[in-house]
Formats: structure tokens, C-alpha cells, sequence
């Protein structure tokens, strides 16, 4: 897998007014430190930040150029942000990174972490001048050992610089930054989960309300935001709205550019920066490069194991998440997967639910019961020992665990991708249920669980 934003063959001629996040990266992969960062404009649009707008300002601008969240629910930033108290007598908040990129096939925040650290820090720190955040954190994935390596390096390169600490640019506005690892759970991607396990406390979401912008860290203000929205903000600043904007394709509510990628065994697998609103069919053909020969596309997912499953014929949707909502299912994190025809489905499905059910906290009813036991299921249609109404049940599961349900959004994406597959492919959950007796198989089984 290579962790790049070329285009096919390397062709693509990236530049600022076209690829705001990328195209800084260097041909050979390797980071780009301080000096290089400057000599291409780094940190123009944090002097123009601080020199030149308010708070209020900055917040205002970011609402505008319409950036959402990159972390895969798609929230409005600025809206996010407008939610920070204005009262100035609260001199203590938080600005936290979320960098738990665990989402299955997702690799994006783990480039720009590697190869371009400055760019988050100084992401960071302009988000910390609008929303007047004193200290933050990047909580990054703890397997993610070279992407703290070069972080901590970045950090202290921008101490050194005046950029970080006491005083920045001569402003009197002090933010530190610190980066924390995390133990390796999927649940802190929630953001209350994080704020939960970054105070030493068991990684389970919080009730909302209060919201962090309210009550978060140590009972503080705090804004969480995803490594990739975060890296957005200083190209709004330098360029402005209308540019920002103009960077989508004709059809795309969404604005701006986003990283995207596909994985499986297409021909050239990894990671490209391409407008809100190019097609899938242009990702994964033009991009990908299609499938490698002798395989042939069965499904695919638009953006992480947590998405539903989609059929070839919906390629030609927009990547945007009104696009992907129109054939069925979200965006996510925008990284795809290609499932080639020798795949079959009940094992990967398995497979998925496994992960999603080991990652639970195991905090509400739903989710910690209901997926062990479609994993229970799947397992015994896998080795062909399903019993009838057993894929009723599943569906059942599907429905119980669906968004509104349970306490957080994990069951919720976990069973989304387990109910396209028996959409699509339920001749081959049907397979795998055990011959019986004839009376059995006219038996209807309901699933009953507590609450339904």
C-alpha cells in the first residue's frame, strides 16, 4: 500500500491552488521538516491569523468556505466551533486532534501526520487562536509509531521557532501542544471516548448532553476535531472562502477537496486528493486503475468498514456525502474498498463483526450483547450450519442496532455493512444454513430481544 497523492502513474502536477493539502509532499515520502514547510509558505496563514483577524473572525471565515469534518460524520467546523462559550472569563479550554485513525482500510491522517506534521500544527494553532484554547493534545492511534516520532519532532521544531509556547508571533497568545498516544481502541475514535481515555478513565462515550464544547476535558470547554479538517484550516485562511469553495466539482454540497483512496486488489491501491464531487468510477478506474487481472469487481465500500457494501453499478456516484447517501449508504472516510468476486461474503462480514464486537465497550445492552451474537450466527452460516431464521434474526440485529438505538454511533456502522450484504448477497447467507426437516424449514423465527 502506498501512502501517496499522485495520481495515476505519478501524472498528476499538483499545486497550491489545486491541491491545498498535498502539495507540499515530496517525491521520495520523506517528511517535510520546518525550513522546507516555511520555504513553501508555511505558516503564512498563521502570521496572517494573528496579525491580521480577530477570533471571531477566523471562526467566521471557516464557517463560510463550508468545511466539514474529515473524521467521517461530517459535521460543519465552524458551526462546531461557534459552539466554544464567549464568555472571556473562562480562560481554561482545550483543543484536542483526534488521530485515532483505527477505521479498517483507512490510512489518510497517517499520511498527513508522517510526511507533513507542520501542516496539523499549524492547523492546530490557528484553531486554537479562534476558539482561544490554551493547551492541546493530538490523541493519536499508539501503533502509529512513526507518526508520533515525526510529531514530537515537528512540536519542538516550532517551540524553537516561537511558533508553540509563550507569546506567539508577539501576540501574547501562549497554546501548547502536546501529542498522547492512545492504548489501541476503536471506541476512542467517539470524540467523549477520547476525552474519557486521555483523562486516565476507561474509554466509554459520555451522555450528550452536556456537550464538550461545555464539559469536556477535566470539565473544560473543549472542540475535538480530526487530523485532515484540522490540516484544512490554513489554506482557508491564506486563499479565502470563494477559493476554497471553487475547488469542488459542479453537483457537490460539500466543499473544498478530500483525501480519498481505494484498497483491495485493484491495480494501483493508495491515496489521491481529489475534489468533493468526482465520481467513484473516476477513483477507482482513472485512479486505482481498476481491478487486477483475473479478478473482477463483486462490491465495494465507499469509505471504511463501517459503510454499507454497493454493487458496481453505483460507481458512478459522487464522492461527496449527499452523493454516496443517494445510493444508499455514507461516505465515511472517503477511502475505499474494492471486493473482488473470489470473496465470499459470510466471512467477510464474519470478519468485520468480529473487529467491531472486540472494539465495543461493552457500556450499553445493544452493542454489547447484539454483536457477539450476529458474530455467533455468522460463524455457524459460515461453516454451514446455520439454522432457519437465523438470517431473519440478523436482520433483526440490523434493525435493533441501528442509528437511534444504542449509546453511540459503533453499533450503528458496525451492523450498516452486515445488512447491505444480505441485501445484495443473501443467496450466499442462504447457503450456509443446515438441511433439516421439512416441518422446521416452514418455521418463521422471530427475534426476540429485551426492548423490542
Amino acid at each position: 500500500m502506498t501512502l501517496t497523492s499522485f495520481g495515476p502513474a505519478n501524472r498528476i502536477q499538483r499545486s497550491a491552488e489545486t491541491h491545498p493539502l498535498t502539495w507540499r509532499l515530496r517525491d521520495d515520502g520523506e517528511a517535510v521538516w520546518l525550513d522546507e514547510y516555511q520555504a513553501k509558505n508555511g505558516y503564512a496563514a498563521a502570521r496572517k491569523a494573528f496579525a491580521d483577524m480577530a477570533a471571531d473572525d477566523i471562526v467566521q471565515t471557516v464557517k463560510d468556505a463550508g468545511l466539514k469534518g474529515r473524521g467521517g460524520a461530517g459535521f460543519p467546523t465552524g458551526v462546531k466551533w461557534g459552539l466554544m462559550p464567549k464568555d472571556e472569563s473562562i480562560n481554561i479550554r482545550y483543543l484536542l486532534c483526534n488521530a485515532d485513525e483505527m477505521e479498517p482500510n483507512t490510512w489518510k491522517d497517517r499520511m498527513l501526520m508522517e510526511q507533513l506534521p507542520h501542516l496539523l500544527i499549524e492547523g492546530m494553532l490557528i484553531s486554537a487562536r479562534a476558539l482561544k484554547t490554551y493547551r492541546g493534545y493530538i490523541f493519536l492511534r499508539g501503533e502509529y509509531t512513526t507518526a508520533a516520532k515525526h510529531l514530537n519532532r515537528a512540536v519542538e521544531e516550532a517551540k524553537a521557532a516561537g511558533l508553540l509556547g509563550k507569546n506567539i508571533l508577539g501576540s501574547g497568545f501562549d497554546f501548547e501542544l502536546f501529542v498522547h498516544t492512545g492504548a489501541g481502541r476503536y471506541i476512542c475514535g467517539e470524540e467523549t471516548a477520547l476525552i474519557n481515555s486521555l483523562e486516565g478513565r476507561r474509554a466509554n462515550p459520555r451522555s450528550k448532553p452536556p456537550f464538550p464544547a461545555a464539559v469536556g476535558v477535566w470539565g473544560k470547554p473543549t472542540c475535538v476535531n480530526n487530523v485532515e479538517t484540522l490540516c484544512n484550516v490554513p489554506a482557508i485562511i491564506a486563499d479565502g472562502v470563494d477559493w476554497y469553495k471553487s475547488l469542488a466539482r459542479d453537483g457537490s454540497e460539500d466543499m473544498g477537496t478530500k483525501l480519498m483512496g481505494f484498497s483491495g486488489k485493484v491495480k494501483n491501491p493508495g491515496l489521491w486528493e481529489l475534489p468533493f464531487g468526482v465520481t467513484a468510477r473516476e477513483l477507482f478506474e482513472d485512479y486505482a486503475g481498476g481491478m487486477r487481472d483475473g479478478y473482477k469487481l463483486k462490491c465495494w465500500q465507499p469509505g471504511g468498514a463501517g459503510t454499507g457494501f454497493l454493487l458496481p453499478e453505483h460507481l458512478d456516484a459522487q464522492m461527496y456525502a449527499g452523493g454516496i447517501a443517494k445510493v444508499g449508504t455514507r461516505m465515511g472516510t472517503g477511502l475505499a474498498m474494492a471486493v473482488d468476486d473470489s470473496v465470499n461474503m459470510v466471512s467477510l462480514l464474519r470478519n468485520m463483526e468480529q473487529f467491531f464486537s472486540r472494539e465495543s465497550c461493552g457500556f450499553c445492552t445493544p452493542c454489547r450483547d447484539g454483536l457477539p451474537w450476529s458474530v455467533k450466527l455468522l460463524m455457524a452460516i459460515e461453516k454451514g450450519q446455520g439454522q432457519p431464521g437465523d438470517i431473519e434474526t440478523l436482520l433483526g440485529l440490523v434493525g435493533f442496532l441501528g442509528p437511534g438505538k444504542t449509546f453511540c454511533a459503533h453499533a450503528p456502522g458496525a451492523v450498516e455493512p452486515l445488512g447491505s450484504a444480505i441485501k445484495y448477497f443473501r443467496p450466499e447467507f442462504e447457503a450456509g444454513i443446515a438441511p433439516t426437516r421439512a416441518d422446521d424449514l416452514n418455521q418463521v423465527v422471530t427475534p426476540t430481544m429485551v426492548g423490542a
